[in-house]
């Protein structure tokens, strides 16, 4: 046998070898408690319902009642992520219709919904929701306990 044609079979063998392992450990790593607490699925997956705000019908053009009715919206933001309701929430960033979006730890459209009637945006009708439910990961309920702990400003 060639020189060459061992290193291959060498190679091949300790690739195969290292990928058993790393299925071992990544194995190893599953956690159960989490899964449970998380109602994740066998995937790591659950429901959620994703809504896209939008500007509504209706504008103030009071500088005094917007800055008023932002800091009512950001305080309902925070209300419901702290009860693990919402469990991301953001502004897009060009200034377009599409003002932002929200992700609820619910299963429903409909209890989302609620949720966002609580929105004094939404009240107000400077926004409206567009919602979807969405699959995703159920790691995303943790998020907000990291960014806790980057985020040097609260809103």
């Amino acid at each position: 046998m060639s020189k060459n044609f061992l290193i291959l079979c060498f190679i091949l063998i300790a690739s195969l070898s290292w990928s058993q392992e790393t299925n071992i450990n990544i194995a190893k790593q599953f956690d159960t408690d989490l899964a449970l607490k998380l109602k994740a699925d066998d995937y790591g997956m659950k429901k959620y319902v994703m809504a896209f705000l939008k500007s509504g019908p209706n504008k103030s053009s009071n500088e005094a009642e917007r800055t008023q009715l932002q800091r009512a919206h950001m305080d309902n933001i925070i209300r419901m992520a702290n009860s693990g309701e919402l469990v991301l929430a953001g502004p897009f960033l060009d200034n377009g219709t599409l003002r932002g979006i929200y992700i609820f730890n619910v299963e429903t459209v409909e209890e989302a919904i609620k949720l966002t009637e609580t929105d004094p945006m939404i009240q107000q009708g400077v926004l409206v929701m567009e919602m979807h439910p969405w699959y995703g990961s159920a790691t995303l309920q943790m998020i907000g306990d990291l960014h806790k702990r980057v985020a040097k400003l609260n809103p």
